[in-house]
């Protein structure tokens, strides 16, 4: 069992390395959801006299396809297990394949095995299910935005903008997150569980050009402080610029220079004078 395991394991590993740049994540989840009950039929057969718990397996196969999938298509996910399960039990009660057959110890270890493997595999399921929602309400409201949403902005709408850029205020404020090395505009709309467009709107109406702008006001603005706070002669550049969220000196060199006239050395340079 512990080989037929890791070959599965190794099986999806590989598959991932290969097609996770290539396909979209419904399409390997769909070929997931296709290949694992055929691999799980063999299992069943060699395995049938050792213990027909290895049908646990194909729990998964109807929960992957209700998180990703529309209710159709759950229905011929959870059929195709069915048959799975009908073929296995007909083939190995009818046909003279050879089977593993095992201590009770070794059948109890590998029931609890089983078990813990498929709440483990269901639960990542479910936990990815609020994230796949989250991105789906996101492209509804902007799907509904490009349609209804008027050309003109009346107060209700400015107020609606103003109300929502006090939000993200607080996030990067309080909470700080523009620290966070990869965060953009649509990190932002699924943790506010709002259009990517609506976001953008709000920054634009708060006299800010564009996020990536607001963004690195408030990158600058703390590098700007922890230059001042720190000892420049035991800490590095590197390490205050990747304290704000910025990965490379590059982006962050130009951001400073926009934002401040100067380049950070120059700074740094201006700050040592004075400190003299």
């Amino acid at each position: 069992m512990q080989y037929y395991v890791l070959g599965g394991l190794l099986g999806i590993i590989i598959g991932w390395i290969i097609l996770k740049n290539r396909i979209g994540i419904k399409q390997l989840v769909g070929g997931y959801l296709l290949i694992a009950p055929l691999y799980v039929f063999t299992i069943v057969l060699v395995f049938w006299e050792y213990s027909v718990t290895n049908f646990v397996w194909l729990i998964p196969i109807p929960i992957g396809a209700y998180v990703f999938f529309s209710s159709k298509e759950v229905v011929y996910y959870s059929l195709y297990a069915l048959i799975i399960i009908i073929a296995a039990s007909i083939l190995a009660n009818h046909l003279p394949i050879p089977t593993i057959i095992a201590s009770k110890e070794q059948i109890k270890m590998s029931d609890i095995f089983l078990f813990i493997s498929n709440v483990i595999i269901a639960s990542h399921f479910m936990l990815y299910k609020d994230k796949v929602r989250s991105l789906q309400i996101i492209d509804k409201l902007e799907k509904q935005e490009k349609i209804e949403l008027p050309v003109s902005l009346d107060p209700k709408a400015l107020e609606h903008y103003k109300s929502l850029f006090d939000k993200i205020e607080v996030l990067m404020k309080e909470e700080q997150i523009f620290k966070q090395k990869d965060l953009s505009v649509t990190s932002l709309s699924a943790l506010l569980k709002v259009s990517t467009s609506y976001i953008s709107r709000a920054i634009r109406y708060s006299d800010y050009s564009n996020f990536n702008s607001y963004l690195n006001f408030y990158r600058i603005e703390f590098v700007v402080e922890l230059l001042h706070a720190v000892d420049l002669e035991k800490v590095t550049l590197q390490y205050v610029y990747t304290e704000a969220g910025y990965k490379n000196q590059s982006t962050f060199n130009n951001a400073f220079k926009s934002f401040k006239g100067v380049t950070p050395s120059e700074y740094i340079q201006n700050l040592e004078d004075y400190s003299k």
